[in-house]
Formats: structure tokens, sequence, C-alpha cells
């Protein structure tokens, strides 16, 4: 497998770099200290196909690789910690998760939306049964 830097990688991992650049780094101290998180970032995030970045275009999502999505993690990392953590948990953990295990109607009804930012997974469970049971619960 190659691993070398498309330039699509490269333009990516400048555009998530600048808008964090721009968007993110001017306020994040003052967030900081109110302990908070401003929601307005991200609407930008889905804009920018950041939500959907490693989903299928078929299914609302950029439809890039995984080079991509650990380079977008990378930026958001460096910017602020938490904006990765949302993107771990929304496309890692729910959205990728829903695209490998999901029935159609559930792809429909809560992936679709979410590679679009339409709609926020910020949690997860999953269950163990006889029968491997995988329960996602998107905040609608």
């Amino acid at each position: 497998m190659d691993f070398s830097f498309t330039e699509e990688h490269r333009l990516l991992e400048q555009s998530v770099r600048e808008w964090g650049a721009r968007e993110v780094a001017p306020r994040i101290k003052d967030l900081d200290r109110e302990h908070r998180f401003d929601p307005d970032i991200l609407p930008q995030m889905a804009k920018l196909g950041l939500l959907g970045i490693s989903v299928p275009a078929k299914y609302g999502g950029a439809g890039m690789d995984y080079i991509s999505l650990g380079l977008a993690c990378e930026e958001l990392e460096a910017v602020d910690t938490s904006l990765r953590v949302v993107m771990s948990v929304h496309l890692g953990l729910n959205s990728l998760g829903l695209l490998q295990w999901a029935t159609e109607d559930q792809v429909d009804a809560y992936l679709a939306p979410q590679a679009r930012g339409e709609k926020l997974a910020p949690c997860f469970f999953l269950t163990a049964s006889r029968r491997s049971t995988i329960a996602f619960l998107p905040r609608l």
C-alpha cells in the first residue's frame, strides 16, 4: 500500500490548517478558560466535508480515504484536541460503524444525514448478545 500523500491530501491538510487557524485558534484559549465548546464550529466542519470525510459520496460523505481522515484529525488536534475527539466519536465510532453494520433503512435515517453534518453523533454504545447487536444513538 502506498502511503505517499497526493495533491488532494496536501490540499485537504492545508485547508483544515488554514480554517483552524482562522476560525478556531483565535478563540480557543477563551473557550477553554470558560470550559465550553462553541457549537457553531460543527456546521463549519460539516461545510468543509469533515464530518463525513471518509464516508462514500453515495451516502452523503466526501468519499475520501483514511489517509485523508488521519490528516484532518492531525490538523484538528493541532488547533484543539476536542475537535479531533468530535471527529473520532462522530465519524470513527459512529458513522463508520453504521457504514459497516447498518441496514439500508439505518443508513438512510442516520448515516447520510451524519455525513452531511445535518445530524451529529456524540455518543455510541454497543452490547454483546448471542446475535452481537450493535446499537447507535445519534443526536437528532
